[in-house]
């Protein structure tokens, strides 16, 4: 497995990491519980959860897996987004994330968190709210380093600013959805990223299952796959989106590696990605996913893949 710094940060990560927001849903507990288990023993130490996942079970799950291996893993959770009904039980005050970091901490059975990330800009709280009570949660030590998730360029780079303004402890990540399918990221918050020194932890990167290769053109998704399972997912499936999935099929067959670990070296190559969050309900999605680290793709098959995931998806950059 290969490690990198989380953007300038002295943290290193696992190039590929673990997205946690199947665990207890679509993979049940004991299954889970071996996923996790199974990442770390392959050198998959990043693992990405956040306090709404799955109602909680994501973070008890992975804190059930890491009794006697905390030391093995790099933890991040996530909170901002909404935990019930009441006027607090969302966004980004002081009230609320000290309360959902205490929460988090609860359910993981750890007393500190590598990564808190805010899950989402909340434009009701003023900036400075959220960036001192971060900064108070770094100092007290219950929380390592901080990021944000599903920031544009414009926000991160605001946060940032008022960050170093008021010698506050820095964001050293950000986190968006970045794949073949997805690369509007590549406008302005990459650059952002380069810029500002901030690793990216891309999400859905193998576009929701899309670059796995089950989806078909003109057939219906396969019974146990998101798309089968959430209606609303299926908005995904447009023909580009397709069409980029089955290339990636064909040029992974002719390299003789599996689609998902063609899309996954793919990303971990593009500039500031730090590490790529698959999620797995299985332990062989966990081994397969972990040996995309170590594929060499051959200029030709970049190119390739350059070229077809162009345009729609695509807002500049290149």
């Amino acid at each position: 497995m290969e490690y990198r710094r989380l953007g300038t940060a002295g943290l290193k990560v696992s190039v590929i990491g673990l997205g946690c927001n199947a665990l207890g849903g679509r993979a049940d507990r004991a299954t889970s519980v071996r996923v996790v288990a199974r990442a770390l023993d392959l050198g998959v130490t990043f693992l990405d959860t956040a306090n709404t996942y799955t109602g909680g079970q994501s973070e008890s799950i992975i804190g059930e897996a890491l009794r006697g291996r905390r030391h093995e893993a790099i933890v991040a959770t996530k909170a901002g987004m909404k935990v019930g009904d009441g006027p607090n039980d969302t966004g980004t005050s002081r009230y609320h994330l000290v309360r959902e970091l205490e929460g988090s901490l609860r359910r993981l059975g750890t007393d500190y968190v590598d990564l808190y990330q805010v899950h989402r800009f909340d434009a009701e709280t003023p900036l400075e709210e959220t960036l001192e009570a971060l900064d108070d949660m770094v100092r007290s030590g219950k929380v390592r380093y901080i990021g944000c998730s599903n920031y544009a360029a414009w926000q991160v780079a605001k946060a940032v600013g008022i960050q170093r303004a008021r010698n506050l402890a820095p964001f050293v990540s950000v986190q968006p959805s970045y794949s073949l399918v997805d690369r509007s990221v590549e406008a302005e918050l990459v650059p952002a990223c380069l810029d500002l020194g901030l690793g990216i932890i891309a999400y859905l990167p193998l576009g929701g299952g899309i670059l796995t290769g089950k989806y078909r053109p003109g057939e219906e998704p396969p019974p146990g796959t998101r798309a089968a399972a959430q209606p609303g997912f299926r908005q995904r499936l447009t023909p580009r989106n397709l069409a980029i999935g089955q290339t990636v099929a064909r040029l992974a067959r002719e390299m003789g590696v599996a689609p998902s670990q063609l899309a996954l070296a793919w990303l971990i190559r593009r500039p500031a990605v730090a590490t790529a969050i698959a999620g797995a309900t299985r332990e062989a999605q966990v081994e397969e996913n972990a040996k995309a680290a170590e594929i060499e793709v051959p200029p030709e098959v970049m190119a390739e893949l350059d070229r077809v995931s162009a345009g729609e998806g695509q807002e500049g950059g290149g």
